[in-house]
């Protein structure tokens, strides 16, 4: 503390003293008691101390008047030159010699441009070369650049400028050394990575109408943050389809799956106030609407409040409501703050319309509220109202609660998660019961209160169950629902992962059990394997489906660093589910991090 303060008082003591020396002279002062200006070292030779990847750092920074787009030329046989000068009216430095750029009987090697300074380093990027830029090069100003760097000391001379110091933490001179460590962009910047392929399945449905059917389609997985420097995102899966000899009915679980990915082109800038999206996407501020195909637009309204509107077609298979033909569109006030390592909030509330083939079907009021604690605690809670629309000979129904979500998390050890919850549901929800096995509708077989713990046991183990009561007003009593898994990251020491869960529910809209074990293993990252089988038993008033056996196989294998192949099967046998279906991808993938790793490891 002693040490902090002095040099606090240190700072403010220097910004007196150059305040004074700046100040103007009074008009009686004499005008023979002015100063002299000290002269100026404009340097325009700069040293490569050393490559590392795609960033070259240079010997030369804020000090030597180096700036972020400055522009460097490293030649061959370059020398070190520093070039001294005094400001006058001319503005033109000392030696001329010495600060012009005589590139005669010199070879052009590389063209560096300056991506981040500190007070004596800074570092480049290569705009072009001829050859690997190495260590002990020398990076030279051209013309122009001396011309730039010149006028600006000269104009920094002859001008007083206030001297602003304000700091609320930290020490200034632990501050002063970590300015002086340069900081090349961040790892984020320009990352793409991701793959694409070709995709190619058959199905043959079995049972009393025989047929069959091929498919062609693209698939497409991407990890792209700060498209070309900007603050534009690429994230997430896409499978679509080109060719089909046949049309099909009735989805098969593959297709469904494929449905619940999300891909988004999403604007992200903290210098901005405007926020967009696009794509298969959840509104980040309310996931609890499920995702939709469509977009977002918002503006930030301070540095808590953020308001915009959305809209698309809803099209998730595990939506509470869901309906291949809906479409919801509105608008949206998120209020949040804090810090994630200590309190953070997050408050959204909006309003919005959903629609049948573009007929309103029901108007509705939403709202999501996100309190968190560390990792100890967090308070979730969701709720929507609408008011929908009724055929013709069904009683009306009123404005009022379509569905719940309330839950609250505590995590007294990083290995021990406990959460408490309670849902609702108004409507009999109209989900694919398909997806019933697969556990991505496990939020939707408990009404009422149920209570969840999830323990990371030794030996790569995890625990976890659900158990809660189901309290319907048709019910003589309430029934209990439960939800038992276990998971071994890794048997013993052959890298299998296996993940078993078995549930027993009873709900207004459904009643059955289902059980799914899930197998999978990984070979030296160059090919991995996973089978998953199930088995569920329903009875739903929303479905003739009964249930239905599944089995997955899946493998994928890397040819080489650029190139997969992927291939599975899945059988299933139901009701009204009962067929075989065979897929194989081929394709692509990219990483621009490999191409600087392995320019590093050329220079190296």
């Amino acid at each position: 503390m002693v040490h902090r303060m002095t040099s606090v008082l240190l700072l403010l003591t220097w910004s007196m003293q150059l305040g004074v020396a700046q100040s103007p002279q009074p008009a009686s002062a004499p005008q023979d008691t002015a100063q002299p200006t000290a002269p100026i070292e404009v340097h325009t030779t700069f040293r490569v101390r050393y490559v590392n990847g795609a960033n070259v750092y240079v010997e030369g920074g804020r000090s030597t008047g180096l700036a972020e787009g400055t522009r460097l030329v490293v030649r061959a046989g370059a020398a070190s030159t520093t070039a001294t000068s005094a400001a006058s009216e001319s503005h033109q430095p000392a030696n001329p010699e010495k600060t012009s750029d005589d590139a005669s009987g010199l070879i052009t090697i590389a063209e560096l441009k300056v991506v981040a300074v500190a007070e004596t380093s800074a570092v480049c990027e290569v705009l072009s070369s001829t050859r690997p830029v190495v260590a002990g090069d020398m990076a030279t100003l051209p013309q122009e650049e001396i011309e730039k760097l010149v006028e600006k000391h000269a104009l920094s001379n002859t001008r007083n400028y206030p001297a602003v110091v304000s700091f609320t933490e930290g020490d200034p001179m632990d501050e002063d050394v970590r300015d002086a460590i340069p900081r090349p962009p961040l790892p984020e910047v320009n990352r793409a990575q991701g793959r694409i392929g070709f995709d190619f399945s058959t199905i043959h449905n079995r049972g009393p109408f025989s047929s069959s059917s091929t498919t062609t389609g693209v698939v497409l997985r991407a990890d792209i943050t700060r498209i070309n420097g900007t603050h534009w995102n690429l994230n997430g899966y896409w499978r679509g389809g080109l060719t089909s000899t046949s049309s099909r009915n009735q989805p098969t679980l593959q297709d469904l799956l494929n449905r619940t990915y999300t891909i988004s082109l999403t604007y992200q800038n903290p210098d901005s106030r405007w926020v967009a999206g696009m794509g298969r996407l959840y509104l980040p501020w309310a996931s609890s609407l499920n995702s939709f195909d469509g977009g977002y637009f918002g503006r930030r309204m301070s540095d808590r409040v953020t308001a915009g509107v959305f809209g698309g077609l809803a099209s998730d298979p595990t939506a509470l409501s869901y309906d291949p033909n809906r479409r919801i569109a509105g608008g949206f006030t998120n209020i949040s703050g804090g810090s994630y390592d200590d309190v953070h909030y997050s408050s959204t509330f909006g309003a919005g319309v959903g629609m049948l083939k573009w007929s309103v079907d029901r108007p509705f009021v939403f709202t999501e509220n996100t309190i968190d604690y560390k990792r100890v605690f967090s308070v979730y809670e969701a709720l929507l109202l609408d008011r929908p629309r009724t055929g013709p000979g069904v009683t009306p129904v009123g404005a009022g609660v379509a569905s719940s979500f309330a839950t609250l998390r505590v995590q007294p050890h990083p290995r021990i998660s406990i959460d408490f919850n309670h849902s609702y549901f108004r409507d009999v929800p109209t989900y694919d019961p398909q997806l019933v096995g697969t556990g991505l509708l496990d939020k939707y077989l408990f009404q009422g209160f149920s209570a969840g713990v999830r323990v990371e046991a030794p030996a790569h183990i995890t625990l976890y169950t659900e158990i809660g009561r189901s309290n319907v007003s048709s019910d003589p009593k309430a029934s209990w629902n439960t939800m038992y898994g276990i998971t071994f990251n890794r048997i013993w020491k052959t890298g299998i992962r296996l993940d078993a869960r078995y549930s027993n529910f009873n709900s207004p809209f459904a009643q059955g059990d289902y059980r799914s074990l899930s197998v999978s293993r990984s070979f030296k990252d160059s090919f991995q394997v996973q089978v998953q089988a199930g088995l569920q038993k329903f009875i739903s008033p929303v479905s003739k489906d009964n249930g239905s056996r599944f089995l997955n196989a899946y493998g994928e294998c890397f040819l080489g660093r650029h190139y997969f192949i992927d291939t599975g099967f899945t059988i299933t046998r139901g009701a009204l589910q009962n067929y075989n279906q065979v897929y194989t991808t081929f394709g692509y993938r990219f990483d621009n991090r490999w191409k600087r790793e392995a320019a590093s490891a050329t220079q190296k």
